[in-house]
């Protein structure tokens, strides 16, 4: 009996689930409105806006934007940072004369002018561009060294159009940074940025006057912070970016995306002589405080301790049983300089200078070009296992190419 009644109400179940996907699908309106299935909105496409001079458009609402209308945000741009960096980027043409026959002393000589006459009497002149960056608005423009060297006349191209001679105020060849002069006022001078404070992926902009052509912005980001022991400078510890940069670009800005002078573009890796997506600029913090240097004095002082430094490796220190394997090995001393004076001997490890960490030679030359000459720092070194703390009288550093003090 109970399997039979079971039966019955499983059959009249089946029957009503039937009807009533029946009536969903067909009538939806005949059943409750709990049960009728929603219909989604019907999507129309957004009306154009009226143009200037048709009725509502005076009235008609801005265009949304958004996830909340379905349409997609407007593309991100970086167009307000590179009207800031541009207007205070400057293209430099260079004039260098190069030497002739007219510069020996036989072309002087009668018997020579008369069997070669004066077609040696024109100079060979080789131009070459680079660019800068506007500092201050009374016309300081930074540079690169190797832009303006050995320069006989140097021109200067503004954003807007307008040219001016500069000068020379000042160059380090060590950073590969200069300064320039012209005589202009109320200059578009750009804004520092805090480079010390830029992190790897960060979004740059390069602007330059790349080959030529005219100024160039080029986007990218940060590559990597602190390249050191490239061979470029002497003092280094580069900004490296993937937004390209090429021959011309040398001097220009890298901006962050307010359009603020993170570094000065200094230098490519390259195979060809084209951008490969490595290059590296002078961080700001750096070329800042050769900048003051050069336009307080005319030139850059660093400190100097007279020894020949060379890497602690993991192969040195495992050679010769090293404590360490980080700090500076002193491999040779000036004689009569301020490390021999002070006690210093060859083999030494410069571990510290007045409490800032040694890790490399790098670190170690930057570190002791920021004393000032004639103080006395505290220098510690690793000897023989032991650690050794000596007073070392700063010198002033020689200039490169010139005599060792």
């Amino acid at each position: 009996m109970l399997k039979k009644l079971w039966l019955v109400f499983a059959q009249a179940v089946t029957i009503l689930l039937a009807l009533l996907f029946t009536f969903a699908t067909l009538r939806p309106e005949w059943l409750p409105q709990r049960l009728a299935r929603e219909r989604p909105p019907l999507s129309l496409p957004a009306p154009a806006p009226a143009s200037r001079g048709e009725p509502g458009a005076a009235n008609a609402p801005p265009p949304e934007t958004g996830a909340a209308t379905g349409r997609v945000a407007p593309i991100l741009s970086y167009s307000e940072a590179a009207r800031r960096a541009t207007a205070a980027v400057v293209n430099i043409y260079t004039l260098k004369a190069a030497r002739s026959p007219q510069d020996h002393p036989l072309f002087g000589d009668p018997l020579f002018r008369r069997y070669f006459g004066d077609q040696f009497g024109e100079r060979p002149q080789t131009n070459s561009l680079g660019s800068g960056v506007i500092v201050s608005a009374d016309g300081y423009v930074l540079t690169n060294h190797h832009v303006v060297e050995g320069a006989d006349e140097i021109e200067v191209l503004l954003a807007d159009g307008s040219k001016a001679r500069a000068r020379v105020v000042g160059t380090d060849p060590e950073t590969d940074l200069a300064v320039l002069r012209i005589d202009m006022s109320d200059l578009p001078a750009i804004a520092f940025g805090n480079a010390d404070a830029a992190r790897v992926g960060d979004v740059v902009l390069a602007v330059g006057n790349p080959f030529g052509v005219g100024q160039t912005v080029t986007m990218g980001i940060i590559s990597a912070l602190g390249r050191t022991q490239l061979g470029i400078n002497t003092f280094e510890n580069f900004i490296q970016t993937d937004a390209a940069i090429n021959p011309g670009n040398s001097g220009g800005a890298l901006v962050d995306t307010d359009g603020r002078l993170l570094g000065i573009n200094t230098a490519i890796y390259s195979r060809t002589g084209g951008s490969l997506g490595i290059g590296f600029a002078i961080p700001a913090s750096t070329a800042r405080q050769v900048m003051d240097q050069i336009v307080a004095t005319g030139s850059v002082t660093r400190g100097y301790i007279g020894v020949e430094p060379q890497d602690v490796t993991p192969e040195i220190a495992e050679a010769f049983r090293l404590p360490r394997k980080d700090g500076a090995i002193i491999a040779g001393i000036m004689r009569n300089g301020p490390a021999d004076r002070a006690g210093v001997k060859v083999g030494d490890i410069l571990v510290e200078v007045d409490g800032k960490p040694v890790t490399n030679t790098a670190t170690m030359l930057n570190v002791i070009a920021q004393l000032q000459p004639g103080s006395t720092a505290r220098f510690r070194f690793v000897r023989d296992g032991e650690t050794v703390e000596l007073p070392i009288r700063i010198g002033k550093r020689p200039k490169p190419g010139s005599p060792r003090e």
